[in-house]
């Protein structure tokens, strides 16, 4: 008897005992994975780009060239979460929003820094989106950045929309950036913010006869607290990546850069940028110090003359990306960071009085230091 009752009551705590019974099977869900803002008339327009798990999930029966599709959706609202909302009005079964990887951000939206304060927010502040989202801006129809493919068709996943990692380790001209670095450096008043524009060429990669687009990083967007936003291409901003801290790899030319005398790699440099004490007018100094290794050599020299050319090389890019940003007052080497930090009441004061210029001579010294630690299969002669 006693066995029975106690088997009753295993029985009874079974059946009341809370359940999953309102998990929903992983391919009955719509998987959000990059999120569109634009911003036109005073209305929201949001885009989701929408996976499906079955298309995704790595197999052995997946293939290699197959065409993925991709789902889009688009809802409008007046506020961004109003926007997001409706886009499950029409989507029949529960989107879910935890793996966002990118938002992408239109060039009209970023005109206003309210606006963009207010999309960050509404995003960030919803539960199942992930503060390490990527941030992208783009003068580019975010559909048309949405159904981009990976090359040999591989899915949106395997792009540097999603992942950037492997492509930055090898060329880092520009830093991925992700939404939280991109409020602090925002919220920051010394700091110069930026966002990397994304584009599509169709000029490189062909499947057979066939011209393939494929994402490009085309150049930036930067902003400063009650500040214009400027743009600037790829090209303009190559002497930044001398002073940003998760450059990895980059390629330098050395020599006349119509025949240069060789092809270096930079590996990791580091930088340090300091204000000059008691400098009338305002000025910096920047100091780099690089290791590189020889990829080709295209005219016979020494280790000493390329290390010579490397260092000529890196000031000349450095000079010539601070000089673009001259004209709209674009701080592109994040100068004034420095000042605000090591002088906050200095900046305050400059600030205030409205001091806090650039100028030709803003920019003072720029200590550069290359060590070519591997020529290669070359014989580098000392």
């Amino acid at each position: 008897m006693n066995v029975w009752i106690k088997w009753s009551l295993i029985a009874s705590l079974l059946l009341l005992s809370p359940g999953c019974f309102d998990s929903k099977p992983i391919q009955n869900m719509a998987y959000v994975t990059a999120i569109g803002l634009d911003y036109k008339d005073g209305v929201f327009i949001s885009y989701a780009q929408v996976l499906n798990f079955l298309n995704v999930a790595k197999s052995d029966k997946n293939e290699i060239g197959k065409n993925i599709p991709v789902w889009i959706g688009r809802g409008t609202g007046k506020t961004v979460t109003e926007s997001l909302s409706s886009l499950s009005e029409t989507s029949q079964i529960r989107l879910f929003w935890g793996h966002v990887k990118s938002v992408v951000v239109d060039e009209e939206l970023l005109k206003s820094q309210a606006i963009v304060r207010q999309s960050y927010e509404a995003i960030n502040r919803y539960r199942e989106v992930r503060y390490n989202i990527l941030l992208y801006s783009t003068k580019t129809p975010i559909v048309d950045i949405f159904k981009q493919k990976s090359i040999l068709n591989l899915p949106v996943l395997d792009t540097i929309l999603d992942t950037p990692e492997d492509t930055h380790a090898q060329r880092s001209n520009i830093d991925p950036q992700y939404g939280f670095k991109f409020i602090a450096e925002f919220n920051e008043p010394g700091n110069t913010a930026i966002i990397p524009t994304i584009g599509i060429t169709k000029e490189v990669w062909k499947e057979d006869a066939r011209k393939m687009p494929m994402f490009k990083i085309t150049g930036a967007f930067f902003i400063r607290q009650n500040e214009k936003l400027s743009w600037f291409s790829e090209t303009e901003l190559l002497g930044r990546r001398w002073v940003q801290k998760e450059n990895k790899r980059s390629v330098l030319l050395i020599g006349n850069p119509e025949a240069p005398t060789a092809t270096l790699v930079i590996i990791k440099p580091n930088y340090r940028i300091r204000y000059v004490k008691n400098s009338k007018p305002l000025q910096f100094k920047i100091e780099i110090k690089a290791r590189a290794y020889v990829e080709e050599m295209i005219k016979d020299a020494s280790v000493k003359e390329m290390e010579v050319l490397a260092a000529k090389a890196i000031r000349d890019e450095m000079m010539a990306t601070y000089e673009k940003g001259l004209a709209t007052q674009t701080d592109l080497l994040n100068l004034f960071a420095e000042l605000y930090r090591s002088e906050p009441k200095l900046w305050h004061q400059l600030h205030n009085s409205k001091q806090l210029l650039l100028n030709q001579k803003t920019l003072g010294q720029i200590d550069v230091k290359v060590t070519i630690t591997n020529t290669g299969k070359y014989k580098g002669r000392l």
